[in-house]
């Protein structure tokens, strides 16, 4: 089984900064079939897809509203996925899910609710506000 917990939100200004980390547990050396999604959803809305990274490759996928502004990054030896966010608006304002699925490879769209990711972490909260 797998376990991932989200950290690193918070409140920012518009136009600022922040990082999430997802820690992942729950794997072996051998689990190498493992992508990372992450997610938000803000009060009232559905979940929306933000990116996707496979474990194997390195290989990264984003959702075209956040595309040049969020980055996705790895580190196997902490077990870590993070989530660079940058040039930040209000409308990125949403609790913010990181989730995991055991396969190889990201599909082509990562605009998902989440459907086939079956370990999810708690959520942090994102807020955007000057």
């Amino acid at each position: 089984q797998l376990q991932l917990v989200e950290s690193g939100g918070g409140l920012v200004q518009p136009g600022g900064s922040l990082r999430l980390s997802c820690a992942v547990s729950g794997y072996t050396r051998d689990d190498v079939a493992l992508i990372i999604g992450w997610f938000r959803q803000a009060p009232g809305k559905e979940r929306e897809g933000v990116s996707c990274i496979s474990k194997i490759s390195g290989i990264t996928k984003y959702a075209d509203s956040v595309k040049g502004r969020f980055t996705v990054s790895r580190d196997n030896t902490k077990a870590t996925t993070y989530l660079q966010m940058n040039s930040l608006k209000p409308e990125d304002t949403a609790v913010y899910y990181c989730a995991a699925a055991r396969r190889y490879y990201c599909s082509g769209d990562v605009s998902t609710s989440g459907v086939g990711y079956d370990y999810w972490g708690q959520g942090t909260q994102v807020t955007v506000s000057s």
